[in-house]
């Protein structure tokens, strides 16, 4: 990035959402919830049922999941940097939208740094979301004088490939 590059086209992260979807409410999603208080140090919310499905034993409104969303930027570049260690750096090509988000799971959250293994919680797997985005979008999510994002100022998936490459050293496989 040069310095006479305008700071409008830099994208940089909006947020970042974590899931773990349990399936049922109880003692598992209790546990499920202090994990991702323990990875994210955010409190999580809890997501519930939109469809009903008997052979899911999924009913709708009942809490099936929980999320938790951080913004902060600190909090992000060393809750991603641990997940990146996680996937040793790697991500393939595939994970990443049109739009530039990045998508991928990883399957137990003592994998992380500084996290033991709790009987009482167990294995939880979770998937992490990262949006990224252009200063100014906010046009296109505000309340008052709501505007249209050019095509030309959304993040494209070879855009965000090549940002994570710069910015975190990730290794992205090519299909």
């Amino acid at each position: 990035m040069s310095e006479t590059a305008n700071p409008m086209s830099q994208p940089r992260i909006a947020k970042v959402s974590v899931n773990i979807g349990v399936g049922e409410g109880g003692d598992r999603l209790v546990n499920a919830e202090s994990v991702l208080k323990l990875v994210t140090g955010v409190t999580p919310q809890r997501t519930l049922g939109r469809i009903q499905n008997r052979d899911l034993k999924v009913r709708l409104g009942a809490p099936i999941g929980c999320k938790a969303t951080m913004r902060n930027s600190e909090s992000i570049k060393k809750f991603l940097t641990d997940a990146f260690w996680v996937r040793e750096g790697v991500i393939p090509t595939w994970n990443f939208d049109r739009s530039g988000n990045l998508s991928f799971g990883i399957s137990d959250y003592t994998d992380f740094p500084d996290q033991k293994y709790d009987p009482e919680i167990g294995i939880y797997g979770m998937d992490i979301t990262v949006v990224l985005e252009r200063p100014g979008h906010r046009v296109s999510r505000r309340r008052r004088a709501k505007a249209k994002v050019g095509m030309n100022h959304h993040v494209t998936a070879d855009e965000a490939r090549q940002w994570f490459k710069d910015n975190y050293n990730l290794q992205i496989l090519e299909d």
